[in-house]
């Protein structure tokens, strides 16, 4: 009979796919039976049933009540037809791409179709239907009879009383399985396989409860010499009351059961089983314990009486026409025991090998091949031993000839129950927890190399780094030998009249006292004369510091000071001054040629300088360690406050919707049980009588599916409705919506964008997702506005979760390509006729694509302000026509403002059809005071679209671009470079700090900055203002807070510039008029300076950000990385991001965050005043309360920590769409 294969997914599959058996007449629409040998009555013999198989080929997840432990399953029981022999025909690793027919020979064409364990099937049958139709009149009722009812049997006609002896054997059946493995292994001494084991601990549930459905994995286990035969028992018989006497003896309560490491084969019985998956052994230990046990079990029980109960079994079977039977009977998990089949009555009655396939837990695991041997029981019957890992709960099997040939069970396999202690859902995760330990292990074993090739490149760098030492060492003492060899051509040992040394001989390491007589020298009448030295022309510049004494035996005006040679001194060099260094007005400094002594040397001249360059090179390898070391611990302690920032900010999101929803635990972890609670006043939800609760997991595409819907309980808390979930093993985001009934209706799933909640410590990961930004500015070497710093910070922060982000610019020939890596042409094309080059680079670690037409569009000098509605829309229109020639498929196309917004509609007009079906569209205004026709169309054709703060969202929702597309409008807040802007690790401060020392920091970089801008440097508080000036800025406002800090005595520094030369003009004359008129207290820098930028931030006590409008703002964020606080109007971003010390607690606490800072509403010279008085008094009156401030707002995170996961959240909604 030939089959055909065709796909199809298992029941209920969490993983990998399978194949499936079933006959022809299945795809016909037929009526499928299905014969399964699942359990064996309490007469021991195999009655069969049939039963549907038009099961679902996929069901919700349902929760499962476990079955009472001991109870084993008899008799036959239904299963999924989604499963048969067709799998494990492809899993045997002897076996591969074999596939058998039932009872006759595979096609040719089914054979070339098998597959892989990867692979999923069904195969049609053309044949036997008949047999099915038949298999169908069984008595369904035979399966579910009580497990004490008696059935009709062979022991009847016996003298022995059958239920004794099935109760004792029931009893010993454990002792029997070993000696029967003890038997079988020594009567002929031939070779037995034991399939491996994992541990497990649920309950099974039989088929008449719940569907089977599990998956996978993989444990092939071959015997390796068939051609030996087993003997069953040895030639002494036994009587029934040797028999009786054997059970009736007095043992101890537990005392014959079998330990899970009794249980298994001899040593003789296995020789050395093939595995694949899983590698299990038995340690030589457990086989000679197994060998100890069986000999001890076959003092108890004779051999005889086991071959007496074989052959009736053997007896009842063939008399009722079942092909095969198990003993002992009762099949438990972690257990061995032996399968007959009767050859004569099989498909395989004229074949000389039979084989047994099979594998575990509906053929999705451990699957294996074991040879059969001809057993010594009176007939045809063949026999092997199986082992039943702990982790079983069915073995499904077949039997066939080695080749094509099978004996399936009339196609629908041969299937039995185990009793066990774990159902379908406990052996998923355990499945789960086994990839889980694979990964770990591969991950372990990733994780090793690259310390292992760290360490390589460790190494490599210190032998570089130490040639680099030793090279800078060797020219040092050269540079000294030169430099000596000027000096010592002017050396004396003394000068009379002026100093000597005594002793007059001396070496270096040696304490000499250095004599001076000032007279007739600048220093003839001070009252005080210092030594500074220094040794071998100052190489160490003055390195000793010694008070000349007036020496009261010496005539004349002798001073002198007691002086230590330096050990690796050639030469003595040093002045004399009225003071110490630092302090020193008048010097002797021997007419600016110095005084300089030769040192005689104790070594020879080479040698003495080969010592020379080896105290250089130790000297040098010192200094670079201790560099190395303070630079390791600063990124250490850098690393951790990240990761703490992290942490915290998570813990924020999770909390945001609190007032609306939020978990207990508030960590959701995997494989555990969580509470969602609901408060549906705050929602469209409102005043529904029932609110339900529909869940699944991973973005919804977990294989379990969504859960069942779950009606809502009151919380204990009174204002919340509660719901209660298992967390799958391999379930790493939670998702969720609510409806007002079980069928649906209104929904509340947050506006479309449905609420995702992340979990932890899973098994599985989310996929990385593709992302490429399409822009015209990027930061830094691009950059014009703030366009650029998103287009390069979103990029790297959503690339640090963990997806694949790319960026696509134009080649201006204005780039600063000293910030780009690895610049290199990668390939050209040609699109509406002109060729254009692609170069790649790296910036900021992010892959950037560099478009280059060879028109020279891009060849202007500048990134704006030539022809740029045609130059611009040329790169949008060859920026997808690179997507569409290279071959990638990006999820997300990102892009930026009016610039490339035709990307929008050029992708829907030309491209989604046409080679890039994947990708979704996400548009970002960053300003709309430009290209409203662009924006307006990008609006229209894009899936989703942002702007950079929420509330500016909504001042500019009335827009005509943004109106009719505002319920896919989005507002996102940026974020500020964490790395750029960190007071931590700034170069351009004196003192690093943090919030734990940001009053020493900022004291200190508050003097720098009087100092650098000649501010009288006293304690007052001082307002900064970074900006553009510009009306947007309110610059008329920006002059008055000038003049009222002023008047409360404050300081004012204003770093900016206007691109209008009539404000910059303006701005210039008051800056002459204010310096004039405050000089010391006020300092306007009218121009662009990124080193005093970061001064100021950190200097000032206030920044002030008087905005008009503004969509976001990064000034004030900046702000408050570095610990000042920031005065701003509420406006756009501002206030979205400034909570006012006393207007806005309640506001604040919603957003689960402190107040931070002082703000104004309006647009006049009253407004300022409100907010920069209420400022400056605090600094005078509450100093203490004001650093507490400034530490607070520092500990907050403005980076883009949260608006990446607001992105990605925004990201996965328009893949949803």
């Amino acid at each position: 009979m030939e089959m055909a294969l065709r796909a199809q997914s298992p029941l209920g599959s969490r993983s990998r796919p399978v194949l499936v058996l079933r006959p022809a007449n299945a795809a016909a629409g037929l009526p499928q039976s299905i014969v399964k040998c699942s359990r064996f009555s309490r007469s021991r013999l195999l009655p069969c049933m049939v039963t549907s198989s038009d099961y679902p080929k996929r069901n919700t997840r349902r929760s499962s009540a476990p079955k009472p432990k001991g109870t084993a399953s008899r008799g036959y029981a239904s299963r999924p037809a989604a499963e048969s022999s067709t799998k494990k025909i492809d899993q045997s690793s002897t076996d591969e791409g074999d596939l058998g027919t039932g009872n006759v020979t595979l096609g040719s064409e089914a054979t070339e179709q098998a597959s892989t364990l990867e692979e999923e099937s069904d195969v049609d049958l053309s044949e036997n239907v008949s047999a099915s139709a038949e298999l169908e009149g069984v008595n369904e009722a035979e399966t579910e009879e009580e497990p004490d009812q008696k059935q009709p049997s062979a022991l009847d006609s016996t003298s022995m009383d059958a239920e004794s002896i099935d109760r004792e054997l029931e009893e010993y059946r454990g002792k029997i399985s070993a000696l029967v493995g003890s038997s079988l292994g020594s009567t002929q001494g031939h070779d037995q396989s034991v399939i491996g084991v994992h541990e497990q601990d649920k309950p099974v549930i039989s088929s008449s409860e719940q569907d089977i459905s599990v998956n996978q994995s993989v444990v092939d286990v071959i015997e390796e010499d068939p051609t030996k035969q087993t003997t069953i028992a040895s030639e002494k018989d036994i009587t029934e009351a040797e028999v009786e006497e054997m059970a009736g003896k007095n043992l101890k309560a537990g005392e014959l059961l079998l330990s899970e490491d009794d249980v298994g084969a001899s040593k003789d019985a296995i020789e050395e089983p093939l595995v694949a998956g899983d590698e299990l052994r038995i340690t030589e230990d457990e086989e000679q314990h197994e060998q100890e046990m069986q000999e001890q079990v076959q003092k108890d029980v004779d051999p005889q009486a086991l071959k007496r109960r074989l052959e009736e079994l053997a007896d009842e079977n063939y008399s009722i026409g079942n092909k095969c039977f198990v003993f002992p009977e009762v099949v438990k998990a972690d257990s061995v025991i032996d399968l007959y089949l009767n050859r004569s009555m099989s498909a395989l009655a004229s074949q000389p090998d039979i084989l047994i396939k099979g594998a575990f837990n509906g053929w999705r695991w451990n699957p294996f091949t074991v040879q059969l041997h001809k057993s010594e029981l009176t007939g045809d019957w063949w026999c092997c031993k199986l082992y039943i890992p702990k982790q079983a709960y069915r073995l499904d099997f077949v039997f066939f000839n080695g080749d094509t040939v099978y004996e399936n069970n009339n196609y629908n396999d041969f299937v039995l129950q185990i009793e066990s202690d774990i159902d379908e859902h406990a052996f998923e995760d355990f499945l789960l927890e086994e990839k889980q330990r694979e990964l770990e292990r591969l991950a372990a074993e990733e994780a090793e190399r690259e310390r292992q090739a760290e360490e390589e490149r460790r190494k490599e760098e210190e032998r570089a780094k130490m040639e680099a030492d030793r090279a800078q060492a060797k020219a040092e003492v050269e540079m000294l030998r030169n430099s000596l060899q000027h000096v010592l051509g002017s050396v004396s040992r003394y000068t009379d009249n002026l100093w000597y040394i005594e002793p007059n001989t001396y070496k270096r390491g040696d304490m000499v006292r250095l004599y001076y007589n000032p007279s007739s020298r600048p220093l003839m009448r001070t009252n005080e004369i210092w030594l500074h030295g220094g040794y071998n022309n100052w190489i160490d510049g003055p390195s000793i510091t010694e008070r000349l004494v007036k020496s009261k035996e010496k005539d004349g005006d002798w001073w002198y000071a007691n002086v230590t040679l330096p050990e690796s001194a050639l030469v003595l060099d040093w002045v004399f001054a009225d003071g110490p260094p630092g302090n020193a007005r008048k010097y002797d400094n021997n007419g600016n040629r110095d005084f300089h002594a030769a040192i005689a040397k104790s070594i020879c001249d080479d040698l003495f300088w080969v010592e020379e360059e080896h105290r250089i090179f130790k000297r040098l390898q010192q200094d670079r360690k201790e560099r190395e070391d303070a630079g390791r611990r600063r990124a250490e302690i850098t690393a951790r406050m990240k990761a703490e920032t992290k942490e915290k900010t998570m813990r924020e999101f999770l909390l945001s919707q609190k007032h609306i929803v939020y978990t207990e635990p508030l960590e959701v972890r995997a494989g555990t049980t969580v509470d969602v609670l609901y408060n549906p006043s705050n929602t469209v939800l409102n005043g529904s009588p029932e609110v339900w609760f529909r869940c699944s997991f991973n973005r919804w595409t977990h294989p379990s599916g969504p859960l069942p819907p779950q009606k809502m309980v009151n919380a204990e808390n009174g204002s919340h409705l509660q719901a209660t979930v298992r967390v799958p093993l391999d379930a790493y985001m939670m998702d969720f919506v609510f409806s007002e009934s079980e069928e649906g209706g209104t929904y509340d799933n947050r506006n479309g964008m449905d609420y995702h909640i992340p979990v932890s410590d899973s098994m599985a990961k989310e996929p990385p997702m593709h992302i490429v930004h399409i822009a015209v500015e990027m930061a830094p070497i691009a950059k014009v506005g703030g366009l650029g710093d998103v287009v390069t910070s979103l990029s790297r922060a959503i690339q640090d979760l963990g997806h694949k982000v790319e960026v696509i610019i134009p080649k201006y020939d204005c780039l600063n390509l000293s910030n780009v890596k690895d610049l290199h042409c990668r390939q050209s094309f040609t699109w509406s006729g002109t060729e254009i080059k692609v170069w790649f680079g790296k910036v900021e670690d992010i892959s950037v694509y560099f478009l280059e037409p060879q028109n020279g569009m891009f060849w202007v000098g500048c990134v704006y302000g030539k022809n740029d509605e045609s130059r611009f829309g040329f790169f949008c229109h060859s920026a997808l026509e690179f997507l569409l020639q290279s071959g990638s498929s990006p999820d997300i196309i990102h892009c930026h403002d009016w610039s490339s917004a035709p990307v929008a509609w050029l992708y829907k007009q030309h491209y989604v059809h046409n080679g890039l079906p994947n990708g979704r569209v996400v548009f970002t205004i960053h300003n709309l005071e430009f290209g409203a026709n662009q924006i307006g169309k990008a609006m229209a054709h894009c899936d989703k679209a942002t702007t950079v703060s929420d509330t500016y969202s909504k001042e500019v929702s009335g827009h005509g671009s943004i109106a009719p597309h505002y319920f896919k409008f989005h507002g996102i807040r940026n974020g500020i470079d964490s790395d750029i802007w960190d007071p931590y690790n700034d170069n351009f401060i004196p003192v690093h700090y943090t919030s734990e020392n940001v009053v020493e920091g900022k004291s200190s970089a508050k003097r720098a900055l009087q100092e650098k801008l000649g501010l009288h440097q006293t304690d007052a508080p001082l307002v900064g203002i970074i900006s553009r000036l510009t009306a947007q800025k309110g610059i008329h406002l920006i002059k008055h807070a000038i003049y009222r800090t002023l008047e409360r005595n404050g300081q004012v520094v204003l770093l900016g510039s206007a691109p209008d030369h009539r404000i910059q003009s303006d701005f210039s004359n008051l800056a002459s008029k204010l310096h004039g008129e405050f000089d010391g207290r006020v300092k306007l820098c009218l121009t662009y300076d990124e080193p005093l930028s970061h001064l100021i931030y950190a200097g000032a006590d206030f920044i002030l950000v008087p905005s008009i409008f503004e969509p976001c703002g990064l000034t004030q964020l900046t702000a408050m990385r570095y610990g000042s606080i920031p005065i701003v109007r509420k406006t756009g971003g501002l206030y979205d991001t400034v909570f006012d010390v006393d207007d806005d607690k309640d506001r604040a606490r919603e957003q689960g965050l402190e107040p931070n800072g002082f703000s104004f509403e309006g647009a006049d010279s009253n407004g300022v005043d409100y907010a920069l008085d209420r400022a400056i008094t605090t600094w005078y009156d509450a100093r203490d309360w004001f650093n507490s401030l400034c530490k607070r707002v520092m500990e907050q995170d403005w980076s883009w920590n949260r608006p990446a996961l607001d992105y990605m959240e925004l990201y996965h909604s328009a893949r949803k769409n």
